[in-house]
């Protein structure tokens, strides 16, 4: 990292602006909505439920179908569902004997789409 970029993570005053300072506090999430909202980040945290998250972007798959995408057992994907459907982030649907699972709702893929559009940008 070069010097100039050092010099922008440190303010060189101690003045607060009491304003902005106010003024944020004010818009700030209680603590339970920010428990849940880290609750949701973690989701994404590990690359086997992001990768069950992009299968879904795709379509609505089936638990073995995901286990096969995805060369593990049907109990793995089974166990990262339960975790995803805990979060809101998917749901399942039966036909018969088979249990599908999507994407929750549209919030969840815009959620998706808006990270891939900002990894890929770098």
């Amino acid at each position: 990292m070069q010097e100039n970029e050092k010099n922008l993570d440190v303010c060189d005053c101690a003045f607060i602006h009491e304003d902005v300072v106010n003024a944020v506090r004010s818009r700030m999430p209680e603590e339970e909505t920010l428990f849940h909202l880290a609750d949701l980040f973690k989701m994404f945290a590990d690359s086997t439920r992001l990768k069950i998250i992009l299968a879904l972007l795709n379509a609505e798959m089936c638990v073995c179908d995901i286990a096969a995408l995805l060369g593990m057992t049907t109990s793995a994907i089974s166990h990262q569902l339960r975790s995803l459907r805990q979060t809101k982030l998917v749901k399942p649907r039966r036909e018969g004997k088979i249990v599908y699972y999507s994407l929750d709702d549209e919030h969840v893929h815009n959620i998706v789409a808006q990270g891939l559009c900002h990894v890929r940008e770098r």
